[in-house]
């Protein structure tokens, strides 16, 4: 054990070491994500674009399979995609699957029954190079289908960094009995 006169000093030998490894673990941060595979440009310019092309990597008929390296280059490697489950006994819970896990658990179901997604309204939040997406979704089983299968709302955290938008991660909840989705995250217009 340290004397106590010299717990100064090591206390501040501990925060100076701390600081020098900040700029360093931003590098591994900020390196981390040279590993996705490369995005492109238009799909990553704006919020816009990059929601966009997360519906549409997603999408798809029976039989398609989808561009899972796109879907990898939208994604932050530490990104989290998070369903929000009503299980059998009636209880709330929640799955949690980085990218990889997502492809592998919904990617086979997606491609062998047909699945595509759209966006139908969205509540926007932004401060600096943050924007939370509150992005209220329809999910139909062919691109001809007239009325959704499911509704729901995902809720998308993205991040400006090395001059494009990145995933950071998404959570959804569908809508179920006895949970609409609220009017003021649907479509203007709508009931």
């Amino acid at each position: 054990m340290l004397p106590l006169h010299r717990l100064p000093t090591a206390f501040a030998t501990l925060i100076c070491l701390f600081l020098f490894a900040l700029p360093t673990m931003a590098q591994e941060t900020d390196s981390s994500a040279t590993e996705r595979p490369m995005a492109a440009p238009e799909d990553v310019v704006s919020v816009d674009a990059i929601i966009t092309a997360l519906y549409d990597v997603i999408s798809g008929p029976a039989g398609e399979a989808r561009d899972w390296d796109r879907f990898r280059s939208l994604m932050m490697p530490s990104a989290q995609l998070i369903p929000i489950v009503k299980r059998q006994d009636g209880t709330i819970g929640t799955i949690v699957w980085s990218a990889e896990e997502y492809i592998k658990q919904a990617g086979g179901y997606l491609e062998a029954n047909g699945f595509f997604e759209t966006e139908a309204a969205r509540q926007e939040e932004r401060y600096g190079n943050l924007v939370h997406a509150f992005s209220t979704y329809d999910s139909f089983r062919t691109a001809e289908d007239e009325e959704p299968f499911q509704r729901g709302i995902n809720s998308i955290q993205l991040i400006y960094q090395n001059n494009r938008w990145w995933v950071a991660n998404i959570a959804w909840q569908s809508e179920w009995p006895g949970l609409p989705i609220p009017t003021k995250y649907q479509p203007a217009g709508s009931e």
